[in-house]
């Protein structure tokens, strides 16, 4: 018993020294890359969030006047600091691409109905700040000030052509990947500014077939990564779905992978692939929290060298790059 006892804390301290970050040096001056998710905008309660929660009827008392996926709102976010906006796209009945988070407009605005049963025309019509309350509906403080502000992605990629843009597909429709790929190939000029795409993984995977260097990634692929390296990372093997992407991490889920930090992102580079950093993850939370407070910038290693998403560029920006 003595020798098997022996054997297995031989085993299991060499597993820790062969999986140790220590092991990988940090680089000298470490590249952080910022995502600002949906441009600098009014955050929410994500207490109990589900798929079709209302978010603009849980918001924080405002502190500013930028209403999310708004052109104001992104150049807002790249004068913070932001090197990449991430927004979401429907398609219209008039073949454009409209930017809206949600998959219905009754949130957010005065109309009803799945933001793609409408014409661009109409939805330029709407108020997109018209449902914005934090007192539970006593006062909608942005009410009156997004009439017109809903954007075209062509819109965007006119007004900041210089930009990039991270495109999130709401749906599973291949033909958006389509859309995406003729816009770009319509207007050449527009290629760096379209950094990636996500989402469905039907139209983000028929994006990528045509447009060559398009950063996409998959969520199930990210599930797959995850849980096979926790499986076998210990050998020092990286899973296929961890190969030549994007891997979406949470930072309290970050300490438990093996060989993190040096060494992990060390094996993530060799396979062709970065980290996006993510938020706490919380179980059953359908969304992407973000790095959205100093407290958890504080437990982004001083190594990490990669891409932090975040929901408040405005605050998160500065205190990276001072």
């Amino acid at each position: 018993m003595r020798r098997i006892l022996l054997a297995l804390l031989v085993l299991a301290a060499g597993i820790y020294v062969f999986n140790a970050s220590w092991r990988v040096a940090p680089p000298a001056e470490p590249q952080v890359t910022l995502i600002a998710h949906r441009g600098i905008h009014q955050t929410f309660n994500r207490e109990g969030l589900e798929n079709d929660t209302c978010t603009s009827e849980r918001i924080y008392p405002p502190e500013h006047q930028y209403i999310e996926n708004t052109i104001a709102s992104m150049q807002a976010a790249f004068a913070a600091g932001a090197d990449i906006v991430e927004l979401d796209v429907h398609p219209t009945t008039d073949g454009q691409f409209a930017v809206l988070h949600d998959w219905t407009i009754d949130c957010r605005t005065e109309g009803t109905g799945e933001t793609r049963s409408h014409d661009m025309a109409y939805l330029k019509t709407l108020d997109i700040g018209y449902g914005y309350t934090a007192d539970g509906g006593a006062t909608f403080p942005l009410r009156g000030t997004g009439v017109g502000q809903m954007p075209e992605l062509k819109e965007v990629l006119s007004a900041m052509p210089d930009r990039q843009f991270l495109v999130n597909f709401k749906s599973r429709e291949a033909r958006e990947g389509d859309m995406l790929a003729a816009l770009v190939d319509e207007r050449p000029e527009w290629r760096h500014a379209v950094w990636g795409a996500y989402g469905g993984d039907e139209p983000t995977y028929q994006a990528a077939g045509q447009i060559d260097g398009l950063a996409v990634w998959s969520r199930r692929g990210l599930v797959d990564c995850l849980l096979q390296y926790e499986g076998l990372g210990w050998t020092g093997y990286m899973p296929e779905a961890c190969r030549n992407t994007k891997v979406m991490l949470p930072v309290n889920v970050a300490p438990f992978v093996w060989g993190w930090p040096n060494l992990f992102l060390e094996r993530i580079r060799k396979a062709g692939s970065q980290v996006i950093l993510l938020g706490p993850y919380d179980a059953g939370d359908p969304g992407t929290a973000g790095i959205d407070t100093l407290d958890q910038l504080a437990q982004v290693p001083d190594s990490f060298e990669g891409y932090i998403w975040t929901n408040r560029i405005e605050i998160i920006a500065p205190a990276v790059q001072q």
